[in-house]
């Protein structure tokens, strides 16, 4: 197919489904079933096994006409991370499962990986999962739970062998976030929210069919998951002066009184360097198209983190005092992050947080280092060591 083709597709469907006449969900489900909604996955699964870089074509018809979104920002771990996981490495059954609500957004996801004796050092997780029959028992607890407030589901990865080093005794599960035994309690973070999340998880019971990946497999499956996850935060889709560096520049065009020769010079830079961030997303998008994301990711990820605390940084200094206002300190718990939306004072405190999230950026720094440039590794003393006895 061609994308004449596939334009030519996009119409037919919006001919026999007008968005002004057909309910969101059908809609959706719909377009998913006719292999519109991720064009790059395979026939079946949302998808027509077409080039990753006709996506933002499709969306973009789809958008021209008035049909509804996905609403991404409300589901990013789903899109970003457990999908692009699932088709990788799940069954057809969990395929045909799993995909197609998490694309329509009936199934919000979340991520229980990081733990509080174990966030940039994920393998050294301690969160058990022991067999009893055909299910598994977890316990544990996970912490900077984006979203756990609002997820169905979530992508697990939990200790199943202590006896062995500890990338190998790991397994990734998909853990229905209703059972009982999983507890969501909130944190509230700088900006006054709780977007983030802490769960506890006791004596809960996951089925053996909601395995990802063998036994022992987790830090593989992870990894992909992690690789994606990097590039849904860095190498996202935008168009020009898109992100902050739009808002950013738009504050500058109408806050005169803000502007400086320096100011200037660091608003062209930045802009500058947002840009070629931009443009370097959209080339390993299309790389992303051809198989499994790499540590190109950490790269985009490092940048998109510098950028945003910059360009934030920049925009209280041209707002002076105006920069110094919060508008709202309720504690609430949001179902999306939302930079352009919001005030200064919130773009620049909640970016602080993107240096951590997805990989602290010392971590990716490590990655770019030894996968990227070949650089030696660190000293690790504990790659060899079973993790019981490493966890002492």
């Amino acid at each position: 197919m061609n994308i004449e083709a596939l334009r030519s597709r996009i119409g037919d469907f919006l001919a026999a489904h007008d968005p002004a006449r057909t309910e969101r969900l059908e809609f959706l489900r719909a377009r998913y079933d006719a292999g519109l909604a991720w064009v790059a996955f395979p026939e079946g699964h949302g998808g027509l096994g077409l080039p990753q870089a006709w996506q933002l074509e499709t969306d973009a018809l789809f958008a021209a006409a008035g049909a509804p979104d996905n609403q991404p920002e409300r589901n990013g771990i789903g899109l970003g991370m457990a999908a692009p996981t699932i088709l990788a490495f799940g069954t057809e059954e969990q395929k045909r499962r799993f995909l197609r609500p998490l694309w329509t957004g009936e199934e919000i996801w979340c991520q229980l990986f990081s733990e509080p004796g174990a966030g940039s050092d994920l393998a050294a997780l301690a969160t058990r999962a022991v067999p009893d029959g055909s299910d598994w028992v977890v316990n544990g607890q996970k912490v900077w739970t984006s979203s756990g407030h609002l997820a169905r589901f979530a992508i697990l990865v939990a200790r199943t062998d202590p006896d062995v080093p500890k990338h190998r005794g790991m397994t990734y599960f998909l853990c229905d976030m209703t059972d009982p035994g999983v507890d969501v309690r909130p944190l509230r973070q700088i900006t006054g929210e709780a977007e983030f999340n802490e769960v506890f998880l006791s004596e809960v019971r996951i089925p053996d069919s909601q395995r990802l990946g063998e036994v022992g497999q987790g830090w593989q499956v992870a990894t992909a998951t992690l690789n994606n996850e990097r590039v849904a935060i860095g190498a996202h889709a935008a168009p020009r002066e898109g992100g902050m560096a739009g808002v950013v520049a738009r504050t500058w065009r109408e806050h005169p009184e803000g502007r400086t020769p320096e100011r200037h010079d660091r608003l062209l830079r930045l802009w500058v360097e947002a840009e070629v961030a931009r443009l370097t997303g959209e080339r390993l998008r299309q790389k992303l198209a051809q198989g499994q994301p790499g540590p190109e990711g950490a790269a985009m990820k490092l940048s998109f983190a510098r950028l945003n605390q910059q360009l934030s940084g920049l925009e209280l200094e041209v707002l002076g005092e105006q920069g110094l206002r919060y508008s709202d300190w309720t504690m609430v718990r949001p179902d999306r992050v939302d930079f352009t939306g919001r005030d200064a004072g919130y773009r620049y405190l909640r970016a602080k947080g993107n240096s951590i999230e997805g990989g602290t950026s010392e971590i990716l720094r490590n990655i770019v280092a030894e996968r990227v440039l070949g650089l030696p590794a660190e000293p690790r003393v504990d790659k060899d060591v079973p993790w019981k006895d490493g966890a002492k």
